[in-house]
């Protein structure tokens, strides 16, 4: 991959968001598999660990699928890697439901990650109290709270991690990680915050599918709604969010800025 250079292909969108559009559904999960490669080993030269928050979804799951084959797999020093997640359910981790349980079964678990840089969110019960041992756990782990790598995506509701619309996580101050509660889906979630996600060095929205076209169109034309649109918030002009979108997402968004 010594001729990939992801960071030529970034186009700047507005004044807090990128965006990236490799093709379609196989070549973009192509690209982000090389990208979080690359990523990986500049965080590791650089500061010499590799600290990233993962998403859950279909399109996090093809890429954990694909960097756990070859060749990806050799390409990264995964000892030097430490997995947190963005969001969790509040169910067990076995369940079909969790992140961490569809990420480790994708890929993740063929990594030769120590069990010890693994860090689960338990979200399946106290979650409240896990929340506050999920924060303090960032801070004594992740330099200076901040991921080199935050990836996220988003629902057709516009909600990202687990920042739903018009819920009280929305508007929670001087936290890492909360318990939000999801009216909408009648349970608890835990999430990082806006401020944590803000905090990381390279912060990733993945939206991949034609069924997302809409919402993307919504969310990065219209006028700013967060408390509707949560994920309109993600992004700030000293730390932009890179939007990557595979042909069938931008169709809706291209179109309209024409």
């Amino acid at each position: 991959m010594s001729d990939f250079n992801w960071k030529k292909m970034v186009s700047n969108f507005d004044a807090r968001r990128d965006l990236l559009i490799p093709g379609n559904k196989e070549q973009t999960i192509d690209f982000c598999v090389k990208q979080l490669i690359q990523i990986g080993q500049e965080a590791i030269h650089l500061r010499g660990s590799f600290f990233l928050a993962l998403s859950g979804g279909s399109t996090p799951n093809a890429i954990f699928k694909k960097v756990g084959q070859s060749p990806y797999k050799e390409e990264l020093d995964w000892s030097k890697v430490y997995l947190f997640w963005s969001d969790e359910r509040s169910v067990p981790p076995i369940d079909k439901e969790n992140n961490y349980y569809n990420g480790m079964q994708a890929g993740l678990s063929l990594l030769p990650i120590p069990s010890t840089n693994i860090y689960r969110m338990q979200a399946e019960e106290n979650i409240e109290e896990n929340a506050l041992a999920y924060e303090k756990l960032i801070k004594q782990k992740v330099p200076h709270n901040s991921f080199d790598l935050v990836m996220l995506g988003m629902g057709e509701d516009g909600h990202t991690a687990s920042l739903f619309p018009e819920t009280h996580g929305l508007h929670t101050n001087d936290r890492l990680v909360i318990a939000n509660y999801v009216p909408q889906k009648s349970t608890w979630r835990m999430s990082l915050t806006y401020e944590c996600i803000h905090l990381a060095k390279q912060i990733i929205i993945y939206v991949l599918g034609k069924e997302k076209a809409f919402t993307v169109k919504q969310v990065l034309t219209e006028k700013e709604q967060p408390n509707h649109y949560p994920i309109q918030r993600i992004g700030t002009p000293t730390q932009k969010a890179l939007w990557i979108l595979d042909s069938s997402a931008s169709h809706e968004l291209l179109s309209s800025i024409d």
